[in-house]
């Protein structure tokens, strides 16, 4: 078969606030997005689909894997994991099959990309630079709705968002707030900015569709749109329930894909198998997930559930595991002491955050006067709460806000208990590495607190590039590379570029060349530059031959 292009286009903190999910998912029909409705009316609308972590880092990892991140170790935030052996991201794997790769710009994968999984991973990286008639795997990672921009100055906010005209701007009030959310200002302004960010946003979706047009390439190209989790607000990112989970997405498969709304919990997570199985390659056994499509574009069963999980969050530990089965949603809190909206550095200096926690401060101050709290709302008070219930069920179809609780609600027992023997299931069957000691998984990924160094390559006696440390990937340039740009860190996140590196597999012994391996977790091997033999040659020759 002749191999579909992949373009793959996401967005950081985003709920299904899309036009075309209005009636779906609260909210959504204030949002003003033309292109993605336009592109949700021509392929599959996901009406029900997951991330697998409320958060960035493992949700990601989970989505280039096929893996759940509770599996495979990248279930903490910012933690550079050491992929099991066998584990491979996806466009290494659509790279060795002969794809041009292309990531732009942001990565983020919970561990460092190995510098041959892209043929341009950079700002500049797009399919264009592909050799003629290759097919193309090409990602744009958008960060203009990030939870960083929702608090932006109005001025600030203009220069963000220059295609969205000020008749088309949200007004603060008139905006849906959910029911957790006090009625403040703070409040509204943040909802306002969101909705115009995600106006933004689709506007430069469909600038990018519009450059497939122009190239002739929309009937042949795949089109998938994602968000890695919920939206940038307390209650929603970092929270593992449906407003921290549930995400927008759309495939668009022309010819193959009919148009239309798919109802099923699918995770975000079975995307990289999917690919795969579209693109008529073999899905290895060790990814997770099972495609929800078929090569002929046909819809393949549901899952019977769709996991998702939440563990430390930058600097502050919890475990809460959750399922998504039906019309219902299962939360297990394992530490069921601590609060929901723990005090975290990075969001506390977010105003939203920041007037929630003055808020219950003024409660508490009310309490200690003798006088009645009435600064928030039942609802809004679950999520300052000191503590929160061991285990909850929601009919999340009738409550997408999650507001009833029914776990004890005897009419729902055996609901309450399918949906415990389903999350019992998944963790028995895939382990949980969250619910160890994470000293304990970094002690195996790094004896003594050392990050292991992969090994310089060589050629070995058959001209070929090797690596002694097992499950490396190797990689050459006839270009000299430039040294590290920058810290680990830029590094993992995507904000640096590892350069264009070749695979091995790809090597004809060209000379002058320069040789590095990766393996993630690891740090990457020194550079090693093999000179031209002919060019040792004439240097080794002594002054008065080189003169004859």
């Amino acid at each position: 078969m002749t191999r579909p292009n992949i373009l793959w286009i996401s967005t950081h903190d985003i709920n299904p606030h899309l036009g075309t999910y209005a009636g779906i998912w609260p909210g959504a029909e204030q949002a003003r997005t033309p292109r993605l409705d336009a592109l949700a009316a021509q392929g599959a609308r996901y009406d029900r689909a997951y991330a697998a972590a409320p958060v960035c880092a493992p949700s990601r990892s989970a989505i280039m894997t096929g893996c759940h991140p509770t599996s495979i170790g990248t279930m903490h935030m910012r933690s550079n994991a050491v992929l099991p052996d066998e584990v491979r991201l996806l466009p290494e794997i659509l790279r060795e099959a002969g794809y041009y790769t292309t990531n732009n710009w942001f990565r983020d994968f919970q561990t460092e990309a190995p510098g041959t999984a892209f043929d341009d991973d950079s700002p500049a990286a797009h399919w264009r630079g592909r050799p003629e008639g290759a097919p193309f795997f090409a990602a744009f990672h958008g960060m203009i709705t990030h939870e960083s921009q929702v608090h932006l100055d109005p001025e600030a906010l203009r220069e963000a968002t220059p295609h969205v005209a000020e008749a088309d701007r949200c007004d603060p009030a008139a905006v849906q707030l959910p029911p957790y959310h006090p009625d403040t200002p703070t409040f509204r302004r943040a909802w306002a900015t969101y909705l115009d960010l995600i106006a933004e946003m689709d506007h430069q979706v469909g600038a990018i569709l519009d450059q497939l047009e122009e190239d002739g390439l929309a009937e042949s190209t795949i089109v998938v749109f994602w968000s890695d989790h919920g939206a940038g607000f307390p209650g929603h990112k970092r929270w593992a329930g449906e407003a921290g989970l549930r995400v927008p997405m759309i495939i668009r498969w022309p010819g193959r894909l009919a148009p239309g709304p798919v109802t099923e919990p699918v995770g975000t997570y079975a995307l990289a198998p999917t690919m795969l199985e579209m693109c008529g390659l073999d899905v290895p056994a060790w990814m997770q997930a099972a495609p929800l499509l078929d090569r002929t574009g046909a819809h393949r069963p549901a899952p019977a559930c769709v996991p998702g999980a939440r563990d430390r969050m930058d600097e502050q530990e919890d475990t809460v595991r959750t399922v998504r089965a039906g019309r219902f949603r299962y939360v297990r809190n394992l530490h069921p002491d601590r609060p929901p909206m723990q005090h975290c550095r990075y969001p506390d200096a977010l105003p939203t955050w920041a007037e929630l926690r003055e808020l219950a401060f003024a409660e508490a101050t009310q309490r200690g006067a003798g006088d009645a709290p009435d600064r928030l709302t039942p609802a809004q008070r679950t999520l300052v709460a000191p503590r929160k219930p061991a285990e909850l069920l929601f009919d999340s179809d009738a409550d997408p806000h999650e507001m009833h609780d029914l776990a004890a609600d005897p009419r729902h027992a055996e609901d309450l208990q399918r949906l415990r023997d389903l999350l019992d299931a998944h963790l028995a069957e895939h382990g949980d590495l969250g619910a160890g000691e994470e000293a304990e998984l970094l002690e195996a990924w790094r004896p003594g607190g050392r990050i292991r160094q992969v090994s310089t390559p060589r050629i070995d006696a058959d001209g070929n590039l090797v690596c002694d440390t097992p499950h490396a990937r190797v990689g050459w340039t006839t270009a000299p590379p430039a040294a590290d740009p920058a810290p680990r860190q830029s590094r993992l996140m995507g904000i640096a570029s590892a350069g264009a590196w070749q695979l091995a597999a790809a090597y004809r012994g060209e000379r002058p060349v320069w040789v590095r391996a990766w393996r993630p977790g690891y740090d990457p091997s020194e550079i090693l530059q093999l000179p031209d033999p002919a060019a040792e040659q004439d240097a080794a020759q002594p002054a008065h031959a080189a003169q004859a």
